[in-house]
């Protein structure tokens, strides 16, 4: 599961706030590859919400990361990355779509960091759409669609890593994401039983911004988010808020797929395949 960036509604929360803290592109440690996976939304309850699919496909150094999440109240989230992976991760663009009743207000946004442009649609009363793109020095290490892709790359014996995000607010500005190794947790998929890293991603909010926000509930909350640690890590769960004042979500790979029952067509295909090839 590779949870990209989600939380582009998040830093909302923190446009009219001073950020703090030094940024810089995270060094790739491991190199990303072809992947399709299927991921999950829960309520930290454990109830299901959404279900979605990662894709990721490769040509040369550049990525194009796309998931996608479908609500069973017929909301939709939807986000696709394009970054390059050099020496560092560098962001190209990235464009996040979300409707319907599971968002409070409906986002479709894009960063494009190669134009320095941020635009955000929107729809009118009347139905018609109103676009608006501001000009943006956007730094090489905006991280925007790229939290969880790079977060498997800081190393987590040491401080951590600062990046830049792109608040894509009425008027775009930047804020400081700081990623926090805390150690790790064991977690178990069926018998087997595997280590996971646990990182926070923190909110730097520094001067007077970073007194006051608390006191008037502007503060975003910490995410949470757990890899595999082995030679080949990947993010197994992440809790975070999907948008600003938003609950706080689990974001898991999902249950292996069903293929039908018994009596149902992928059985009676599988048993016809014996008695047709294998002379049963």
């Amino acid at each position: 599961m590779k949870p990209r960036s989600l939380y582009i509604s998040v830093l909302v929360l923190v446009a009219s706030l001073t950020p703090n803290g030094q940024a810089e592109p995270v060094a790739v440690r491991y190199r990303e590859g072809e992947m399709h996976g299927f991921v999950e939304l829960q309520t930290l309850a454990g109830k299901n919400i959404a279900y979605g699919e990662s894709i990721q496909t490769v040509s040369g150094n550049r990525v194009t990361s796309r998931l996608v999440f479908r609500f069973l109240d017929g909301s939709l989230y939807d986000d696709t990355t394009e970054f390059s992976q050099g020496r560092t991760f560098r962001l190209i663009r990235d464009h996040v779509v979300q409707k319907g009743p599971a968002f409070k207000q409906p986002l479709d946004a894009t960063v494009d960091a190669t134009r320095s442009e941020v635009t955000i649609r929107s729809h009118e009363k009347d139905g018609n759409e109103k676009s608006k793109t501001e000009q943006l020095q956007i730094p090489e290490d905006a991280a925007n669609g790229l939290l969880f892709t790079i977060v498997k790359d800081v190393p987590e014996d040491g401080a951590g890593a600062t990046v830049s995000y792109v608040a894509t607010t009425s008027k775009p500005r930047i804020v400081k994401i700081h990623i926090v190794p805390e150690g790790r947790d064991v977690f178990s998929v069926g018998t087997v039983h595997k280590q996971a890293r646990h990182y926070v991603l923190k909110f730097e909010i520094g001067g007077i911004a970073g007194v006051v926000a608390p006191l008037v509930g502007k503060q975003p909350p910490d995410i949470n988010s757990w890899t595999v640690a082995d030679n080949a890590p990947s993010v197994v769960r992440t809790e975070a808020p999907l948008e600003a004042d938003g609950p706080v979500w689990r974001i898991q790979t999902a249950q292996p797929p069903v293929f039908g029952n018994q009596r149902g067509p992928a059985r009676r295909k599988v048993k016809g395949r014996m008695r047709n090839g294998g002379r049963s």
